[in-house]
């Protein structure tokens, strides 16, 4: 095996560790804000297949982690708490979303493609305000229960925030396993020949419209799955998480990271939540120097944080191949 790759390898394992062990060697802040992040890496991840694979820049994500997040807290304050009731009835309600949705949007291209997703998340967004009855309007849903796993008699609780970050940790890794192993798939390699030349793509046979409608349903059930996990630790949902500013932040999120690596958006969620934290916290102008962080990111790391990562990883191997004790 290439030493990048056992050294690619060896951090993963590391960061894995640090992952399972966090929570007994840290206070509730910091357990609450790393739950948090892994939230948002799940919907970073969820928009980079749409982005950095297929090429498809959507200014409308958030319409899918804002439904997936109403309709887990509905559905626990009206229906159960347990997640094999509110997690599958919330996909159904995504994917029959994202399938309306992608179904109009996909057949356009460009500037025009980000226009319609904008579009429709902002209908998603002012019927979440006027449906009262159900979202709750411009008050949200507030009062939502913790999730739990009950079967028969055995109920699992997640009611401390060492349960609810290992439950958040265990999508995690599922959702990045699984969209690892999409991006590595034939259907993958197909997405990433869509964002190369897809008029080429075309031409040897390949339905590119059913591919895009593809990877537009599963990055939104995905985001959906992100924001059932976000009604289960926030307790509270507002029409905020539909409004096309956390479309923007997400994709700030995929960019600053780097689009295309899956786990560069994860570093790019951190980021950006543990900046807004600490700037937040400390002056009003907050956002101002967000914006300048995101301008040097694009200046000078065009490739994101992995791009960093990438040549840092590359420039020890090369000194190690040149030191001494390799010849």
């Amino acid at each position: 095996m290439p030493r990048k790759s056992l050294l690619t390898y060896a951090i993963a394992l590391v960061v894995l560790i640090v992952l399972v062990l966090l929570p007994f060697a840290t206070g509730s802040y910091i357990i609450k804000t790393v739950t948090e992040v892994l939230i948002f890496g799940i919907f970073a991840m969820s928009l980079d297949l749409l982005l950095g694979y297929t090429g498809l820049v959507s200014f409308g994500h958030a319409a899918f982690f804002g439904i997936g997040a109403y309709a887990a807290g509905y559905l626990a304050l009206r229906i159960s708490p347990n997640l094999l009731v509110t997690m599958p009835l919330t996909l159904v309600i995504v994917i029959i979303a994202a399938l309306i949705i992608g179904y109009f949007s996909i057949r356009a291209s460009g500037v025009y493609f980000l226009m319609l997703t904008l579009a429709f998340s902002q209908m998603v967004y002012a019927i979440a305000d006027r449906w009262t009855d159900v979202t709750g309007g411009s008050n949200g849903l507030a009062g939502i229960p913790r999730p739990q796993i009950s079967i028969g008699d055995f109920q699992l609780a997640f009611q401390d925030d060492t349960a609810r970050y290992f439950l958040v940790l265990a999508f995690f890794l599922i959702s990045y396993l699984a969209l690892r192993w999409i991006v590595n798939s034939q259907f993958g390699h197909a997405l990433i020949g869509i964002r190369e030349n897809e008029t080429r793509l075309r031409a040897i046979g390949y339905n590119t419209t059913r591919f895009k409608l593809a990877a537009f349903v599963v990055a939104g059930v995905f985001a959906g799955v992100a924001g059932s996990l976000y009604a289960g630790f926030n307790r509270f949902v507002s029409t905020g998480e539909l409004y096309w500013t956390a479309s923007g932040q997400v994709l700030i999120m995929v960019i600053i990271g780097g689009a295309g690596t899956l786990i560069g958006p994860v570093l790019g969620a951190a980021l950006i939540l543990i900046l807004q934290n600490m700037v937040s916290s400390s002056t009003e102008r907050w956002t101002t120097i967000m914006g300048i962080i995101f301008i040097l990111f694009v200046f000078v790391a065009r490739y994101g944080v992995m791009g960093i990562v990438h040549q840092l990883i590359e420039k020890i191997g090369v000194e190690k191949q040149t030191s001494p004790a390799s010849e």
